[in-house]
């Protein structure tokens, strides 16, 4: 009898874990992924589960859809889910890591496993024969997008968010923000907030609606459709003037303990990585050139050095 076997195409989350929970299986498995040989404009690394966005695997509450699915996912014995709370930072009631050793580790577990052979190239046409998973995600390259798209029939393929600012913690004004988690949970400071007053948050908005945003790297991408639930922080603010202050900016369940009052709106910065060096700002991916992101951000409270 033929012994069992499973192609996946990309090392990202998804293919990961397929390949994982193939292997751990029984199953032999033939991953592939095309970095570091060939990047992409987003990706650094050539490690497994790269996160290129938010280090935020969003809430670890029982009492929510995310954080039961993560639970569940952990009981099945998800690799990502092993690495997630083996590399985890604190983040209040979600669940972040500390990025590099979260992807090192689940680099080292696939590798290491002998049921998984590593292939490291592009692919570029979906393989005719056996069972394949196609995990290559939204910056898929263009050779196999084309062969997706003929093998589907479909044009839309994808759709792009965008990344988010990551500030070293020594650039921050420590006298003009405050340590607290929304509503207390976690450890309850585990978030530097920045504060702002209505007239603060009123030119920083009119800032960020009239910045510039960077052109991109494929004239095919300028119409690309954005992944509605990680939408720019500057598309956001488009929507109109208090759509940042009941989205990433919103101030619920803070108080700024030298005030005693809820701030107009908050910028919260969380824990990146495991020295608690780097911090990102929640929310705030953006599309905007870099000289803009740094005179428009630099308007934060607290960020006027950063």
């Amino acid at each position: 009898m033929t012994e069992p076997h499973v192609t996946v195409i990309g090392a990202g989350l998804a293919g990961s874990e397929a390949a994982w929970q193939a292997a751990r299986l029984g199953v032999k498995v033939t991953l592939y992924e095309m970095r570091p040989h060939v990047t992409t404009a987003v990706h650094r690394t050539g490690l497994f589960a790269e996160l290129v966005c938010s280090n935020s695997l969003r809430g670890a509450g029982l009492e929510n859809a995310v954080g039961l699915l993560k639970e569940e996912m952990r009981r099945l014995g998800s690799l990502i889910l092993r690495e997630a709370l083996q590399h985890a930072v604190p983040a209040g009631g979600a669940l972040a890591v500390s990025r590099e050793e979260f992807a090192a580790g689940v680099t080292a577990a696939l590798t290491s496993h002998p049921n998984i052979t590593v292939v490291r190239e592009e692919v570029r046409e979906i393989p005719p024969d056996g069972v394949v998973v196609i995990a290559s995600g939204p910056l898929t390259s263009a050779p196999l997008a084309e062969a997706i798209r003929r093998f589907t029939g479909e044009e839309s393929l994808a759709f792009y968010d965008a990344a988010a600012p990551i500030v070293n913690i020594e650039t921050v004004n420590m006298d003009k923000v405050f340590r607290m988690s929304r509503y207390g949970k976690g450890e309850g400071d585990d978030y530097l907030n920045c504060p702002l007053t209505r007239e603060e948050y009123e030119a920083f908005y009119e800032a960020l609606v009239t910045a510039e945003k960077a052109m991109p790297h494929n004239p095919e991408d300028a119409q690309v459709c954005f992944f509605e639930g990680c939408l720019p922080v500057e598309e956001i603010a488009r929507r109109g003037p208090d759509a940042l202050r009941y989205g990433p900016m919103k101030p619920v369940g803070l108080i700024d303990p030298r005030t005693g009052r809820r701030p107009w709106a908050v910028v919260q910065l969380r824990q990146d990585n495991a020295a608690g060096t780097l911090y990102n700002m929640v929310g705030f991916q953006t599309s905007l050139k870099w000289s803009e992101q740094k005179r428009v951000f630099r308007m934060i409270p607290g960020l006027e050095e950063a």
